[in-house]
């Protein structure tokens, strides 16, 4: 049975999506940007800035769905530019504690909202 995940602590949704399903013991997050929830707007500063952002985004999701970070299977993360990668990397490599999950990282033309980076997750419970 699929339901539905939504919470404060995360942008809302911005088009017909739901920020996170769960279905069974698996989770699948809607990709996140690098936005302040209670804002709308993006955080000050660059890519690492909004990486760190779309992270404590993915985290409230996750949250909410009663899942942590060491539940995270599989991320995708989206650029906007690859020369960015290094600076996201860096961020990317503190937000895990052990092993990491599986992991694409890829350039795209353009995120939503002009944004640098973007964020999704796939997390299972044990």
């Amino acid at each position: 049975m699929k339901e539905v995940i939504s919470t404060k602590n995360a942008p809302a949704a911005i088009g017909p999506y739901s920020q996170a399903t769960r279905v069974g013991n698996m989770l699948f997050a809607s990709g996140q940007l690098g936005l302040d929830p209670a804002t709308g707007l993006f955080v000050e500063g660059g890519v690492k800035e909004q990486t760190l952002q779309a992270f404590k985004n993915v985290e409230a999701i996750l949250t909410e769905a009663g899942f942590c970070m060491d539940d995270v299977v599989k991320t995708t993360v989206f650029l906007a530019d690859m020369n960015d990668f290094a600076a996201m990397n860096e961020v990317y490599a503190s937000r895990f504690s052990g092993s990491f999950p599986a992991r694409s990282a890829v350039a795209v033309k353009t995120l939503p909202k002009n944004g640098l980076v973007e964020v999704e997750v796939i997390a299972v419970k044990g």
